[in-house]
């Protein structure tokens, strides 16, 4: 039975760590599409800006702190094959934050909701032996400060030049 219940757990940690950030995709669309129209519009700005600057500023970051990947710190091999490149910051928690985040702004709790499945992300890759806590906290600090800042100063200066509203 021991080996079963590994074998199923160890499916259900690649799924997360592969293809759950997925479904936060998805769910976003979704809730951006049954939106009413003006605040569909706003939403959508935001994300346009907040998900490319996001990913930039934590390139940048990366040029800043190197996080050799636990499966080299540790030498095992991890669930998942990946490169041995810099594991700071996750990507894939990275987009996963950066669209929660920006959800969040509009719709607090699905916003959350999706933040805590963005966690579950991170998880599932530091569970398959490819990131460290700290990349995943890295990731869903960035995105958060990102969003943040793209909501309260960037949109409100673009919804008035472009009387989007």
């Amino acid at each position: 039975m021991g080996h079963y219940f590994k074998k199923y757990m160890n499916t259900l940690i690649i799924f997360g760590a592969e293809y759950l950030y997925l479904v936060i995709v998805v769910l976003a669309i979704a809730y951006i599409w049954r939106a009413p129209k003006e605040l569909q519009k706003r939403m959508i700005v935001c994300a346009i800006i907040t998900l490319p600057v996001t990913y930039i500023v934590a390139k940048i970051a990366s040029q800043f702190y190197y996080n050799a990947r636990p499966f080299i710190v540790g030498d095992f091999i991890p669930l998942l094959p990946h490169t041995n490149d810099n594991g700071f910051p996750s990507d894939h928690t990275l987009l996963s934050s950066a669209i929660a985040m920006t959800l969040f702004f509009f719709y607090q709790k699905r916003g959350l909701f999706l933040f805590v499945v963005a966690f579950l992300v991170g998880l599932a890759r530091v569970l398959v032996g490819i990131h460290h806590l700290s990349d995943i906290f890295g990731s869903m600090i960035i995105a958060s400060l990102v969003a943040y800042i793209i909501f309260t100063f960037v949109l409100p200066k673009i919804e008035q030049k472009f009387l989007i509203k």
